[in-house]
């Protein structure tokens, strides 16, 4: 397994990225007409451009200090997560989160006893669940994340999850990995899921929720969901 994929990425991009980084939020993946594929934070409304969220791109420093960008998962700890593919994370969703319903009832036992395992709000659970997934438990990103609570393999692996696509061991591995957010964060659920979306390394580096459009989205909808489950 290739443990960097590297991705190589207009100086201009890179330049805007470094300068400017308080605009991430605009990252966006742009396919040109000639196939080439840009990740900018550049805004246009040049015709034959069109994004996509079809891959998601983790930014780090190696073990040379020099910032690099992968494809897959990075194994340093500190990173950014520049693309997202989670269910409440697109910043143009539709959805209206305060009146969508919810999943009440569905895993009860297994996000009861996971919760109560690692001393964590089930409704959260539920909550983070329903952003992730929608509670579909086959649910794959493009990029690996896997089931309920979207678990890339690296993850899974880190708490001890071997079966990513059975619904008790992925709830127990999500909330293993909550619950250490949570305690990272002095239980802030705000810094806690911007975390678990975003990477905890992203949370550090900019003193609280980074300023992308799809995590500042994700951390907000969760509050919500979170709200309505914790009163359902």
């Amino acid at each position: 397994m290739i443990r960097h994929q590297h991705i190589a990425l207009p100086f201009l991009t890179l330049l805007i990225w470094f300068s400017a980084p308080v605009t991430a939020d605009n990252i966006k993946r742009i396919v040109h007409p000639d196939g080439r594929v840009e990740f900018t934070n550049v805004k246009s409304n040049s015709p034959g451009r069109a994004s996509s969220k079809s891959e998601t791109v983790f930014r780090y420093q190696d073990e040379n200090g020099i910032i690099a960008y992968s494809g897959t998962r990075p194994s340093v700890s500190d990173f950014d997560v520049i693309s997202f593919h989670c269910y409440a994370c697109d910043p143009d969703s539709s959805v209206n989160w305060r009146t969508t319903p919810l999943f009440s009832g569905r895993y009860e036992t297994e996000i009861k006893t996971a919760a109560s395992e690692y001393g964590v709000d089930p409704a959260l659970v539920r909550a983070v669940i329903h952003a992730e997934s929608a509670f579909n438990e086959k649910a794959l990103s493009p990029v690996g994340a896997q089931g309920l609570m979207q678990l890339m393999p690296g993850t899974a692996l880190e708490v001890g999850v071997q079966n990513a696509m059975v619904a008790a061991e992925n709830i127990r591995g999500g909330v293993t990995y909550l619950a250490k957010m949570l305690d990272r964060f002095k239980g802030d659920t705000r810094l806690a899921t911007a975390a678990y979306n975003a990477g905890p390394g992203a949370v550090s580096r900019y003193g609280g929720i980074p300023p992308y459009a799809e995590t500042k989205a994700y951390v907000e909808r969760v509050g919500i969901l979170h709200e309505r489950y914790a009163s359902n």
